[in-house]
């Protein structure tokens, strides 16, 4: 694999053959329009339950009169109440006319965990489209130009080799060909000579090499490996990092999120990083909406974006910000720590997006999560991808008596929404620091668990962590 090809094998013969797809800046199918739309469909409720699992998943319900109901979710670690106080929004209203209602709210947005309510509303009204004209999400986003989604596996920090080679082995029994690893300062601690005002020397790029030849020994040197959580950096020292990970005994495929986009000139700094490193960038799951994209993907500051789409707009805008990206030859990789609500919008998106790569998995070793859904085959991953479903809506359909085995118990949250219960809480319409006054919504999200995962040692566990 050479310097940058693995993100640009087939992107220009792509543009050279032009696209016959929509662009981002036109106008996507409306359902509202769709000749055999039932009249009278109207919203009646929302309704939330959050799932104690990594990271936790806030999962919605948004009900109509006419006993269809649509599944969305809130981003990972997000507060349920950010999709539940867009309720006034929703009621009463035409659930087919999906732009109108998503222009409504908007205002109640912002970038990471901010946007999960906006996003889970976009998805929960896409599974309603699809199921009320009989097709799937994916229909009423374009074509779809692929029937299997490749996924990739987060591989979470671990400080022992041994564990961190146990790790990589379940992946890898998995049948998955793409994984990421975190190369953290953690790794470096009490090491002398590894961080040297405060960003890694060469010595602690040297530990970082080890730690990623660790993960080769298990999946091989040619099997697609990125690493990401490199802590606080410069321009300097992150194309030094693009570069010495660039060697092929390394072979890392990108690098991820060098420097936050939060940090200022944040777009200008990744673009001196990704015009320096021999390594591949990707940057943008905190990021919401085509504007706030745009930047990146006309100054080419990175190589790859990485949006969530739970953050980024729902299956509607981030479909229109991987098109954007394909414009300006920028291919599309996707966050994602959701639950299989979640996983399937992202995979109704990427059967859409000519030029994507893969869809992370976080949730890959929950034991129960494939029993969660019903529609889809079980377990979800197969072979290390993801089947594009053609049933109605998303595909699925919530398991409720899954689902209440493993709901957050009502302490860690300020107030208790129970499995789908009524949210008299949320009728009235009220701003984001209205609803924090309340204590229906927390700050940025919900940090330090405990999390539900399987641990260093490969046992499931109630843990502490944070995303």
């Amino acid at each position: 694999m050479d310097r940058k090809s693995f993100f640009k094998n087939t992107l220009m013969g792509g543009i050279a053959m032009g696209y016959s797809g929509m662009f981002a800046d036109e106008s996507f199918s409306n359902p509202k329009n769709a000749l055999s739309r039932p009249s009278g469909l109207k919203i009646t409720d929302i309704r939330g339950a959050t799932l104690a699992a990594i990271y936790d998943f806030p999962i919605i319900k948004i009900y109509t009169n006419q006993g269809i109901i649509g599944l969305g979710e809130v981003r990972d670690a997000g507060w349920i109440g950010q999709a539940l106080m867009l309720k006034p929004y929703l009621v009463g209203k035409d659930p087919l006319d999906i732009e109108t209602i998503l222009l409504s709210i908007r205002h109640l947005t912002g970038p990471g965990r901010y946007a999960g309510g906006y996003c889970a509303v976009d998805i929960a009204l896409m599974d309603i489209a699809g199921k009320a004209l009989g097709v799937p999400c994916w229909k009423l986003l374009g074509e779809k130009v692929r029937d299997k989604v490749e996924i990739y596996a987060d591989c979470p920090t671990v400080m022992k080799e041994e564990d961190l080679k146990l790790m990589m082995k379940r992946r890898f029994d998995l049948g998955l060909k793409h994984y990421k690893i975190d190369l953290t300062p953690a790794l470096l601690e009490n090491i002398d000579g590894t961080i040297v005002n405060k960003l890694p020397s060469r010595k602690g790029l040297e530990i970082w090499g080890e730690h990623v030849l660790t993960a080769r020994k298990i999946i091989g040197p040619d099997v697609i490996l990125g690493a990401d959580h490199f802590g606080n950096m410069t321009v300097e020292s992150g194309i030094e990092l693009g570069n010495f990970m660039a060697d092929p005994k390394y072979n890392l495929a990108y690098i991820e999120d060098v420097i936050h986009f939060t940090k200022f000139n944040a777009v200008n700094l990744n673009k001196q990083i990704t015009a320096g490193s021999k390594t591949p960038t990707l940057n943008g799951e905190d990021i919401f909406s085509l504007e706030n994209f745009r930047p990146w993907i006309e100054h080419n500051a990175v190589n790859i974006i990485h949006p969530d789409l739970l953050t980024s707009g729902g299956m509607i805008e981030t479909r229109k910000i991987a098109e954007y990206a394909y414009q300006f030859g920028i291919r599309t990789m996707m966050h994602c720590a959701s639950s299989p609500i979640g996983v399937m919008a992202n995979v109704h998106t990427a059967a859409t997006i000519r030029e994507f790569i893969s869809l992370e998995s976080h949730t890959i070793e929950m034991p129960w999560v494939n029993d969660l859904v019903s529609g889809i085959p079980n377990p979800i991953i197969q072979n290390g991808v993801i089947s594009v479903p053609d049933s109605p809506g998303l595909g699925i359909e919530l398991n409720d008596e899954v689902a209440e085995k493993y709901l957050r118990e009502p302490k860690y949250l300020k107030y208790n929404p129970g499995l789908f219960k009524p949210t008299p809480e949320f009728d009235k319409p009220m701003t984001m620091l209205e609803a924090k006054e309340k204590g229906l919504i927390g700050d940025y999200h919900q940090s330090g668990g405990p999390w539900w995962h399987i641990n260093d040692e490969g046992v499931y566990a109630n843990q502490t962590g944070s995303n």
